[in-house]
């Protein structure tokens, strides 16, 4: 079982930005689509653990931070 999810990512220092693109690599059969810039949007079809674990691990990197919202409906 999967859900739709967006995890919002606000960039305010580029140090992590190498970090964050190997997080994104790992995850890539899970995202449904990216875009890089500053203010990053995710679309991710995944179960709860691998949503969980992928925001998580971005929220730790040093100038990252991010809010993770679900949608009420599983797909």
């Amino acid at each position: 079982e999967t859900r739709i999810a967006l995890i919002g990512i606000i960039v305010t220092s580029h140090e992590s930005i190498q970090e964050l693109n190997t997080l994104l690599s790992e995850y890539g059969s899970y995202i449904v689509g990216e875009k890089n810039v500053s203010i990053i949007s995710i679309a991710i079809d995944a179960p709860n653990d691998v949503i969980s674990s992928l925001s998580g691990k971005i929220g730790m990197l040093p100038g990252l931070s991010t809010k993770t919202v679900y949608s009420k409906l599983p797909f």
